[in-house]
């Protein structure tokens, strides 16, 4: 037996002494366990064990099988020195070995690293490290500004080299341009056609703004690996080196005429990356400007109510329970309850929705949010990281950073492809030195160096993130929130939705829709006989009328004795008046007669409306019909969905007439009805056993377990508690049209990556053999490979342009 290891899990889930007992003897079953010891009180299990037979991770899937958590920490960290797709991977590939790292995913164009761990095991310090041993540099991700300020600070830094690169290679340039017969014309001073001239320019480009090219390849090739740096360094110094070998020779030959030099070609190649590399971290670093966009809603200061006194203080100090004063115009710093005021406040950061939405007195109030006109004091319920712009941008931040399938596969071929190139570089070099033009090693370099130059992988390393980052970007300020990359690749394939009906394809809150009197009845006067008899009651119907009956202006008087009678209706008694409301079994036991309504009944209830009788002192006097009535956008929305060939289905516990009322009046192609919350998990599995792709679109509570077995959940989310947690999308304006603008995203975001894909690849396939029979100049090369990058990201940023019919 080899040395034993010992490991520490954190584990979530425990209720008492008897889970932590059954976790015990399950690891200690573990083949390769020495000993398992599980600490209820502390939530940790301690596992000595032989890592020749077992690992942490059997351990973890153990826990996990067992119905219980293990808990891991996650850092952000930036990293600094990478510049191509192997450099990322290579840094994957070192922090996924660590002990106790679970995960880690590198986003070569954010430029960080997620890491998924076990503190207990590694720690952040141990993985800057490792990494630091590979030749790059992580840090701790801070604030977001810090972040951005790397960033300019970064375009400054390779704007400064361009600058000074440029003005030395222009001379060189210049010379080489009055090589070609049709600029013969051009004058050109003898001067610079002197090699030791050239050579005095080309130096400083070569070794000052190049050294960074030197000093990743050194650090590349330390950790036997290879990237970019290795092809540029390698091609730049054949170039610049055999330039000073053809020097010497001419000076040894007596300085007859001029010799073919080839300085210009490497200095060219190094300003021509480096542009590239500017160009690169201008377009990246607008690629996340959605976040900062997000961060910028943000109030910066609020003004709470501490010890009697009013205080400005920065949004970094309220806390919970602070009473905070807005007042008309302001930004409503966090997620709080109305305590005092009405205002009308417009939340269209949040729910897309432009028309203010009034507030009064136990309201919720969503942070960022302007006030409109009125002073409003709110009692702070969410502050910080909780308030729903935070996970909003804790959303998109992991969208961002998670990687799609299609990625991984651009990874792997990154990874092998620098070391396949080198190879094909020196078989071009040993062609053209034996068998196109033997002995000729200049003619033999110059096709091996463009090789190089050319087959660098940037644009297939960055093909994939850029559109994940501007696709999940735009998709935020539609209101649409991505969980991950993987959703926003997948959420394309689906043929099915399914809607829940309330508060989704309908409003969720029963409006007053009608009031149908008897000839002895005005219907000022019945709606005041109802709504008053209504007012006693909590049922969400009487809520309606009476909400209704208020907004009409309506008098109400107060009820002298009132009586709910489940299953059938109430009673009431208003100035003397018996009032019964409720259903035709009600007013059967009262002994009146609804045979003349009967029809108007049957016909509203064919509408999709719950139709309640009124009976006052044993006559009939009407009938009044409240509805839960279809957002204005439902019908439109599912003939979008039907126009991108979607089948749309609606699940719902209604009674079928309702239900099928709904569905008809906004064209749904099929009705799923009286369906308990418990059973629609089970539809929806029906429906996945025919093959079918499904989205489960609900309001992410009671639809939990449906939303979790759809092939993507999508959470209705209007307001601060976004069922972010229950979906794998988030739709964050209560509007259909999202459905649709999720499937179109994704569509027009994977094929946006393709066609960055087919770019990359048909570009590193097609130039190599290009520059292998010698039809390109080093310099052609080198500013080809540099807009291969830009012209991928780019294409990328489109994304960000993107105009959808239900969208903005």
């Amino acid at each position: 037996m080899g040395a034993q290891k010992e490991v520490s899990l954190q584990i979530q889930g425990m209720t008492c002494a008897a889970c932590a007992n059954k976790i015990e003897k399950g690891l200690n079953k573990i083949d390769g366990v020495v000993d398992a010891n599980v600490n209820f009180a502390i939530e940790k299990t301690k596992v000595v064990y032989d890592p020749e037979k077992t690992n942490v991770q059997d351990f973890e899937d153990k826990i996990e099988k067992l119905g219980y958590h293990v808990v891991h920490d996650k850092q952000t960290f930036d990293i600094s020195g990478m510049t191509c797709a192997a450099c990322a991977n290579k840094i994957e590939k070192r922090l996924a070995k660590m002990d106790g790292v679970s995960n880690a995913t590198v986003n070569f164009a954010l430029e960080n690293v997620t890491v998924v761990y076990d503190q207990d095991q590694v720690t952040a310090g141990e993985m800057i490290e490792a990494v630091k041993k590979l030749g790059y540099t992580l840090k701790v991700q801070t604030s977001k500004e810090e972040t951005a300020n790397s960033k300019d600070e970064e375009v400054r830094n390779q704007t400064g080299k361009f600058i000074f690169s440029a003005i030395l290679t222009l001379p060189l340039l210049w010379t080489m341009v009055t090589h070609f017969k049709f600029t013969s014309f051009i004058y050109s001073p003898d001067m610079l056609m002197n090699p030791w001239v050239q050579l005095a320019l080309a130096t400083p480009v070569q070794f000052i703004v190049g050294a960074q090219f030197y000093r990743g390849a050194y650090k590349a090739l330390r950790n036997k690996s290879a990237n970019m740096d290795v092809l540029v360094a390698l091609g730049t110094s054949v170039a610049y080196f055999y330039s000073i070998f053809l020097g010497i020779e001419w000076q040894m030959n007596g300085q007859v005429g001029m010799p073919v030099l080839y300085f210009e070609a490497a200095s060219v190649i190094i300003t021509l990356v480096i542009l590239g590399k500017l160009f690169e971290v201008r377009a990246k670093g607008r690629t996340g400007q959605a976040i900062q966009k997000l961060l910028g809603m943000q109030a910066k200061t609020a003004r709470v109510i501490r010890d009697g006194n009013e205080q400005e203080i920065a949004i970094e100090e309220v806390i919970v329970g602070d009473t905070i004063i807005v007042r008309p115009g302001e930004k409503i710093p966090v997620d709080g309850q109305i305590i005092k005021g009405e205002s009308a406040v417009d939340e269209s950061m949040i729910t897309g929705e432009s028309i203010p939405v009034d507030k009064k007195m136990g309201d919720m109030a969503i942070g960022s949010t302007i006030n409109k006109n009125g002073m409003l004091t709110i009692e702070a319920t969410k502050v910080g990281k909780d308030t729903a712009l935070s996970q909003i941008v804790k959303v998109v931040e992991e969208a961002q950073g998670s990687k799609a399938d299609i990625q991984r596969v651009a990874d792997r071929v990154s990874g092998i492809f620098v070391p396949i190139v080198v190879g094909i570089a020196i078989v071009t070099f040993l062609v053209w030195f034996f068998i196109v033009e033997p002995g000729e090693l200049r003619s033999a370099l110059v096709p091996a160096i463009t090789v190089l130059v050319i087959a660098c992988p940037c644009a297939l390393g960055l093909a994939t993130p850029t559109s994940v980052m501007a696709g999940s970007g735009r998709a935020a300020e539609l209101g649409v929130l991505f969980k991950g990359g993987e959703y926003l690749e997948n959420t394309r394939l689906l043929n099915t939705i399914v809607l829940d009906k309330t508060g989704t394809v309908t409003k969720g809150d029963p409006e007053l829709t009608d009031v149908l009197p008897q000839p002895e009845f005005t219907e000022e006067e019945l709606l005041s006989l109802v709504a008053s008899a209504e007012n006693s009651s909590e049922h969400p119907l009487a809520e309606a009328i009476v909400k209704g009956a208020k907004a009409m202006g309506t008098m109400m008087k107060e009820p002298e004795s009132f009586k709910a009678i489940p299953g059938f209706g109430i009673r009431a008694v208003i100035e003397g008046k018996t009032v019964f409301v409720g259903t035709r079994k009600l007013m059967h036991q009262q002994a009146i007669d609804v045979t003349s309504v009967e029809e108007v009944m049957s016909k509203l209830e064919l509408d999709g409306k719950t139709a309640m009788l009124i009976g006052v002192d044993q006559q009939l006097a009407g009938v009044i019909a409240v509805a839960d009535t279809v957002k204005e956008t439902s019908k439109a929305a599912i003939e979008r969905m039907h126009e991108l060939g979607l089948e749309v289905i609606m699940l719902t516990g209604d009674n079928e007439r309702t239900a099928q009322a709904i569905g008809k009046q906004v064209g749904i192609d099929r009705v799923i009805a009286e369906v308990v919350p418990e059973q629609k998990a089970n539809e929806i599995r029906k429906l996945q056993q025919m093959n079918k792709k499904v989205a489960m679109v609900g309001d992410g509570v009671n639809d939990a377990p449906a939303l979790a077995v759809a092939d993507i959940g999508m959470a209705i989310g209007t307001g601060t508690d976004v069922a972010i947690e229950a979906a794998d999308i988030t739709l964050m304006r209560g509007d259909l049209h999202s459905v649709a603008d999720s499937v179109e995203l994704s569509a027009k975001t994977m094929r946006n990556i393709k066609q960055n894909l087919f770019f990359a690849f048909i570009y590193n396939s097609a130039s190599i053999p290009i520059a292998a029979v010698g039809l390109l100049a080093p310099w052609v090369a080198g500013a080809a490979m540099a807009f291969s990058s830009v012209s991928v990201v780019l294409n990328a940023l489109r994304l960000q342009r993107l105009k959808l019919k239900g969208g903005q």
